[in-house]
């Protein structure tokens, strides 16, 4: 289950550090909750390259990738399935929140977050 990762190709690692720099406003804010282990002291990374994909959020000891979903993904559904399920196939669990979830209520989001990592047993501080 747990496979060895790939290393990203230097053209996907580049895109991932201009995702970083061009965070949606609901990226931007739940970052500003996820950052520097405020969340039941687990590391989170943004905008991170798993294969050859960029994820919005892992955290890699819980295994548990979040994506920020806007309205592009209503019409892109297959491929994200198609996404969700190779990342699913390397061990991760993916959860998806949209933008105005997000941003219009936070808590809930960070509590569905928490009760994810739990579930895969990460450790509590």
């Amino acid at each position: 289950m747990n496979k060895k990762p790939l290393r990203a190709s230097y053209p996907i690692r580049l895109r991932a550090r201009e995702l970083r720099r061009e965070a949606t406003p609901a990226e931007a804010y739940l970052w500003s909750h996820l950052r520097g282990r405020q969340l039941q002291g687990l590391k989170f990374r943004r905008q991170h390259p798993i294969d050859r994909y960029i994820v919005d959020f892992v955290c890699v000891e819980a295994r548990l990738i979040v994506e920020v979903d806007g309205d592009i993904h209503l019409a892109q559904q297959e491929y994200d399935a198609f996404r969700t399920g190779y990342l699913e196939s390397r061990g991760y669990r993916v959860i998806r929140f949209a933008n105005d979830t997000v941003l219009n209520n936070v808590d809930a989001v960070l509590a569905a977050i928490q009760q994810a990592a739990n579930d895969y047993g990460a450790p509590t501080p």
